[in-house]
């Protein structure tokens, strides 16, 4: 069965992931700026729906990549730490932007929320990339059931960035307020996520 090292691996980088500026969180934010928390909430939902969808079509993927080809594993294991470099450096670059300078949104109704949730989540790189390349790092063949694993590791980063989004949307019109108000902690911010991100990629990569 699952290691509980590995839960709390993936639930150290879904958080760390929650809490770097991406599409999902500048449009709930946004979106909870502008409209209200229930928009913020009914867009989560199809966020939600768009994590169970990722999470679903690449349990299957990543079974069939053990039991085929384990070479790809390393190339896997390697991306993936070169995709969290790549997060390190937008939250620290000089030009790296807050999410929390949220847009301006024109109201939309509930239906729409949600489908742009959805639509917003799936279109998201960076989950995509979180299921096919990140995920696989912390399954164990060893323990077999590798589906059984991955649905298990999914279903934690689901439950993890679900929570943080939703803390964000409830929280986004004080805390953009604090942030805007705040320009360094903003930096400060940046650097944490930056920092911890890096740190977590040399680890993968050298593990």
């Amino acid at each position: 069965m699952v290691d509980p090292a590995a839960v709390a691996g993936i639930a150290v980088v879904a958080t760390g992931m929650v809490l770097t500026p991406g599409p999902n969180m500048i449009y709930l934010v946004s979106r909870s700026v502008s409209q209200g928390r229930r928009a913020g909430l009914i867009s989560l939902g199809g966020v939600a729906l768009g994590f169970l969808t990722y999470l679903l079509a690449a349990t299957a993927g990543i079974s069939a990549v053990f039991a085929l080809v384990p070479e790809l594993y390393l190339a896997l294991k390697l991306a993936g730490a070169g995709y969290l470099l790549l997060l390190a450096w937008k939250a620290v670059r000089p030009s790296g932007r807050s999410a929390f300078a949220a847009k301006e949104l024109a109201p939309d109704r509930p239906r729409r929320l949600f489908l742009m949730g959805l639509v917003t989540c799936l279109l998201n790189p960076k989950i995509a990339i979180l299921y096919v390349s990140l995920l696989p790092q912390f399954v164990d063949p060893r323990r077999g059931h590798v589906a059984v694993q991955s649905l298990l590791l999914g279903l934690t980063q689901i439950v993890v960035g679900l929570a943080g989004n939703a803390f964000f949307v409830l929280t986004a019109g004080s805390v953009s307020e604090f942030f805007t108000r705040r320009p360094l902690w903003q930096r400060v911010h940046r650097y944490a996520m930056g920092t911890a991100l890096a740190g977590f990629a040399v680890r993968i990569a050298a593990d």
